[in-house]
């Protein structure tokens, strides 16, 4: 990745305009979060509903605590895990602090990603940047340059390669100093609750998020005629069309579950999809199936 790249970036970024940018989660289609031109430019790519809020990249935690209100047990939680793969969902201390990225909320959600190329980015161009993932709301999360090019070839994209972990983050918001978990994602966070509220306070709460365009069916065991096999582990001799990982492991499962879907998409076939154990990083695989076949 050369200078030049991130630069055109930075310069693209402050300039008011959109750009997708790799994060380890996923790509990001991002904005300056305090130009409500600008976001309004993501909801419009993405065709995505304004009342569903976007999350806010910051460089470290003492921009974060310039623009939002940290109890003690989330500057634990932005100590452990920043950079890394945790959204926190905080009150914000000014109420006009990026209202349309907020989606018009009291709460801000806000994540300091460990990308090296989003960090340099953040860095160089001195903005907060809302970027929910670079998809056609709806559609599969991107995890590599060309998944974005698919929904946005007139954007330009800062072209990272493949997504370190290829899962999104964990949701974290609070009451009082209760951690509730609003989204599961690439961290397991001890001590935090499920939340029960119906309201909308966090990015990727619609129930249907992350569909391909084909019929997508899980959990199942035996496949019917002509749809294409999403295995995991070992399958026994069972054809599978893409396995998301013979040997079982969690992780890699996560990293290739969006580039494995997005591939058997293109075949415009349906989906079975194995069996997935809920356990740790899988309850994050299998809320992500789950909203795809709904």
């Amino acid at each position: 990745m050369s200078t030049d790249e991130i630069q055109k970036a930075v310069e693209i970024l402050q300039s008011g305009e959109i750009a997708a940018i790799p994060t380890e989660t996923v790509y990001g289609l991002a904005a300056n979060a305090e130009d409500n031109l600008a976001v309004a430019k993501i909801y419009e790519a993405k065709t995505r509903p304004n009342f569903n809020p976007l999350i806010v990249h910051i460089y470290n935690i003492e921009q974060a605590q310039q623009i939002a209100v940290f109890n003690d047990t989330a500057l634990e939680l932005a100590q452990k895990y920043w950079p890394g793969g945790l959204t926190l969902v905080l009150p914000k201390k000014n109420p006009t602090f990026a209202t349309l990225a907020t989606a018009g909320l009291e709460s801000v959600a806000l994540r300091c990603p460990a990308h090296p190329i989003a960090r340099e980015i953040l860095r160089e161009s001195g903005l907060m940047l809302a970027a929910p993932s670079a998809n056609i709301s709806g559609k599969l999360s991107p995890t590599k340059a060309e998944h974005v090019r698919r929904d946005f070839p007139y954007i330009y994209i800062v072209d990272g390669g493949e997504c370190e972990i290829g899962l999104e983050s964990t949701v974290i918001g609070f009451e009082n100093e209760q951690p509730i978990l609003l989204r599961s994602g690439v961290l397991q966070i001890d001590g935090a609750i499920e939340n029960d509220s119906d309201k909308i306070i966090s990015p990727g709460q619609l129930i249907k998020h992350y569909a391909p365009k084909n019929p997508i069916r899980i959990n199942v065991v035996e496949p019917k005629a002509g749809e294409q096999y999403l295995g995991f582990g070992d399958m026994g001799g069972l054809s599978c069309a893409l396995n998301l990982s013979e040997a079982g492991d969690m992780r890699i499962a996560a990293a290739n579950l969006f580039g494995f879907l997005h591939q058997l998409d293109s075949n415009n076939m349906p989906i079975a999809v194995a069996p997935i154990p809920n356990t740790g990083i899988g309850s994050a695989i299998n809320d992500r199936l789950s909203r795809a076949s709904t």
